[in-house]
């Protein structure tokens, strides 16, 4: 079995599950609500094989499709939920965030997508399950227990520069009426700070962005002149903004980087690799 490097053993989430043959990672947080299904994919449990071994779920970076396709309904199986109800995103590194339902089911798998340019989807509706990607990128979670809503986010470094989720949020008080204090949210598994190296030009951006006060938390210049840049942080400064309670943040806990065979990582791989999911529906 692969061996996992937890960034820190004290915390017990992420855990990693299997079903149907199919490994996958889960938060205890957004399960015990009972009112989701959801899933973050690893590397096994597919039929892909060389660079895209073996749970590739992307149709857009050379594999064969209908390994691509047999990958969503293995998954779809292990995680309990209809592969014709999945709607997945395009992702382009934008801060858009759709509201879906069951009109867009099946999107970019069952049938073409009729949007793009979309990183962020939310639904109040039970049975249209969101789709989001990764390999290195953060995917960021929502849960609104009262409401009954869910957003699901991709958040890259200019995502997170631009405050995806607290964007997400926003687009879920407003469709929804959710308060920020009710969201159960995670940050899903991707690159941490020793693993993500940037330059000049990304700091400046990201200064620009984040208080100075928090500059010491997220960034700190090397020797090289180069920086290393915690995303992880970042994105929780972000959903504390957006006024999501601390305790209700699940951090990572797992890098896409340090963990190349149970995970997909564009940095690891030099760009040679799949895709992994992020999957939330209600119930």
């Amino acid at each position: 079995m692969t061996k996992i490097i937890w960034k820190n053993t004290d915390i017990a989430s992420p855990y990693l599950t299997e079903k149907e043959g199919v490994p996958f990672l889960k938060y205890r947080s957004l399960e015990e609500t009972g009112i989701v299904r959801h899933g973050f994919s690893t590397r096994a449990g597919g039929v892909s094989e060389g660079i895209y071994q073996s749970m590739n779920l992307s149709f857009t970076r050379g594999d064969e499709s209908w390994r691509v396709t047999e990958n969503y309904h293995r998954m779809a199986a292990a995680l309990e939920i209809p592969y014709e109800s999945i709607v997945t995103s395009d992702q382009t590194h934008t801060i858009n965030v759709r509201k879906v339902g069951k009109s867009d089911r099946g999107s970019g798998l069952t049938r073409p997508r009729d949007f793009t340019d979309v990183d962020g989807m939310i639904t109040d509706e039970p049975q249209t399950a969101l789709a989001t990607f990764y390999a290195d990128c953060v995917p960021l979670f929502f849960v609104d227990p009262v409401h009954h809503c869910i957003g699901l986010s991709h958040s890259g470094w200019r995502g997170t520069k631009d405050k995806m989720g607290l964007v997400t949020v926003q687009a879920m008080q407003k469709e929804y009426g959710t308060n920020p204090s009710d969201l159960l949210t995670a940050i899903g598994p991707s690159i941490c700070q020793d693993c993500y190296e940037v330059s000049e030009d990304v700091i400046e951006e990201f200064s620009a962005s984040f208080a100075p006060n928090l500059h010491e938390k997220l960034f700190f210049r090397k020797d090289n002149g180069k920086y290393q840049l915690n995303l992880w942080e970042a994105n929780v400064q972000v959903l504390r903004e957006a006024g999501v309670p601390d305790p209700q943040i699940e951090r990572p806990n797992l890098c896409t980087c340090c963990n190349p065979e149970l995970l997909f990582s564009h940095r690891a791989s030099h760009g040679k690799r799949g895709n992994l999911g992020a999957f939330l529906m209600l119930i």
